[in-house]
């Protein structure tokens, strides 16, 4: 599908609010959400967070998941080039309303010893496959002149810090290709933006820093301790939903007020 970016006199209707005010849940009622990287953490607490707010929810992950909030679910690894074309086509199937790229991966590894490969690999996870997603579903939205998308990225898109390099690169790509999609298709009323979660209560989370490095961490965190799946997870959605009618192209991190202090 083509789509014909006119001169500068393009009129911005404005939206339609179809909620009543203060009913969240019509936000996103029976709109098709498609969430990546599911299977736990951040992404699953996304995926049931919309469920619990009345939305068509689809899910990806890297194996099968027995979610009962899935209406539908596409299994794809995207470090494999095969993999983000079945996830794309899927995207065909649904028609979603609202993307939520959550799948990522990191590798830390200090600068000299990156292996090349790797790093494209987390390139393609976490920058190629939200863009080929994205151009897959923006036909729909645009065509219901209403869509939405929320990249996660992560406080590492805001600043970094050593052995971040290829993992920090991929989340600045995601928040400039973000901003990129806003700008092009805010007059079709289809909103994008970044939301970059600090440090979140999780297994991966715990498992890598380990209750020591939690204490230390914590310091730097104003309000001083780790955010839980659901705080993420309910911005998401609101972020996503009617009730948002004016915010886009932004990076907006949830970190405790982390990357501020």
């Amino acid at each position: 599908m083509q789509i014909q970016i006119g001169a500068p006199s393009i009129r911005y209707p404005t939206p339609t609010i179809m909620n009543k005010p203060g009913d969240v849940m019509n936000g996103v009622q029976n709109k098709k959400v498609l969430v990546t990287g599911t299977s736990r953490g951040i992404g699953r607490a996304i995926a049931q967070e919309f469920a619990r707010n009345g939305a068509h929810v689809f899910g990806t992950a890297t194996s099968e998941s027995s979610h009962s909030e899935f209406e539908g679910f596409c299994v794809a690894d995207f470090s494999t080039r095969a993999g983000i074309q079945q996830c794309v086509e899927f995207v065909g199937e649904i028609q979603p309303d609202i993307v939520i790229n959550n799948a990522g991966i990191n590798s830390p590894a200090s600068f000299e010893s990156i292996d090349s490969d790797r790093f494209l690999e987390i390139q393609q996870v976490n920058v190629l496959a939200p863009m080929e997603i994205c151009r897959a579903a923006i036909p729909f939205m645009v065509a219901n002149s209403w869509g939405r998308v929320v990249n996660i990225s992560s406080v590492w898109s805001k600043i970094s810090k050593e052995h971040r390099a290829p993992y920090s690169a991929s989340k600045f790509a995601l928040d400039g290709l973000t901003l990129a999609l806003a700008i092009e298709y805010a007059q079709h009323n289809v909103l994008a933006n970044c939301v970059a979660p600090g440090f979140v209560d999780t297994d991966m989370t715990r498992g890598i820093l380990g209750d020591d490095g939690i204490k230390n961490l914590l310091r730097n965190v104003p309000i001083g301790r780790l955010a839980q799946p659901d705080e993420i997870a309910k911005f998401v959605v609101w972020l996503a939903s009617e009730n948002n009618t004016y915010i886009t192209g932004q990076n907006i991190a949830v970190d405790g007020g982390f990357t501020r202090a």
